[in-house]
């Protein structure tokens, strides 16, 4: 099986996202069993497998969003969550953590919009809070990236007034707005009605040809074989195989690999 942790061929070497022996647990579950993993700037990386397979936790792991009890997870060289002091593994203070996620945006599968912000203030109240923008700056940078998601003409809407595909695309806007140093996607289509995926996955597509270094879960193997750099498949809190979209998805070299693309059978073969 090919677990290498290093970055697909073809990018510069300097790692955005190292993870390190990643354990987590919920209370005697072990979900996470020790996951090594790199991500080049400029990647797009898609974590594959069967639900429970630990591919949303580990997500939530690398933003702080959920606490792991071992490894090391770095940002652009900077420990995420904790740090090593005296030969013991210690929190960091919160508004360093805070600090920290604002260097990786993270875009959720039930869009997680403010619903009394419009989908302009969305965007703004973090440029603003966090990043501490002017708010003509803030406006600025929501107008632009709205543009650049198709909704300048829905700055104005609140989310009750969008459909789900636009609030996930507000969302998506709002996460990059930030500037982040990395991405993160969970299965941002599940909640989406079919007809409205597409136009979220055109606008990832977009952002992977901009050169956003992306971590990306998803069930959407057609989307992913187009946009992933690398696709890692996790199978039992571990990662069992990963390569290119095409040694992955069309060479599988375990049976359970070969099993879990099975049920995609008319969509990848």
């Amino acid at each position: 099986m090919s677990t290498t942790t290093s970055p697909a061929n073809g990018h510069d070497g300097s790692l955005v996202l190292s993870a390190r022996d990643i354990h987590k647990r919920f209370g005697d579950v072990e979900v996470l069993k020790g996951i090594d993993i790199d991500v080049a700037k400029g990647e797009v990386v898609a974590l594959i497998g069967a639900s429970g397979s630990g591919k949303t936790t580990f997500l939530r792991c690398v933003n702080m969003l959920e606490e792991y009890q071992a490894g090391t997870i770095r940002v652009g060289g900077e420990p995420i969550g904790y740090h090593e002091e005296g030969g013991r593994r210690l929190r960091l203070p919160e508004a360093t953590v805070v600090r920290q996620r604002a260097d990786i945006g993270m875009v959720f599968q039930s869009f997680n919009l403010f619903p009394h912000l419009t989908a302009r203030a969305n965007i703004m109240l973090g440029l603003t809070k966090v990043r501490h923008k002017s708010k003509a700056e803030a406006g600025a940078i929501a107008d632009r990236w709205l543009e650049r998601v198709g909704l300048s003409d829905r700055k104005d809407h609140y989310p009750y007034q969008l459909s789900g595909g636009q609030q996930q695309r507000v969302a998506i806007a709002r996460a990059v707005s930030m500037d982040p140093r990395l991405v993160l996607f969970d299965e941002v289509t599940s909640a989406l009605d079919p007809e409205l995926v597409g136009e979220v996955l055109t606008v990832m597509q977009d952002l992977a040809k901009s050169g956003m270094t992306m971590l990306v879960v998803s069930h959407e193997m057609l989307f992913v074989s187009s946009i992933a750099t690398r696709v890692v498949f996790m199978d039992g809190g571990r990662i069992a195989e990963q390569g290119p979209p095409s040694e992955i998805l069309k060479n599988p070299k375990s049976e359970r690999l070969d099993s879990f693309l099975g049920r995609f059978h008319g969509v990848l073969r």
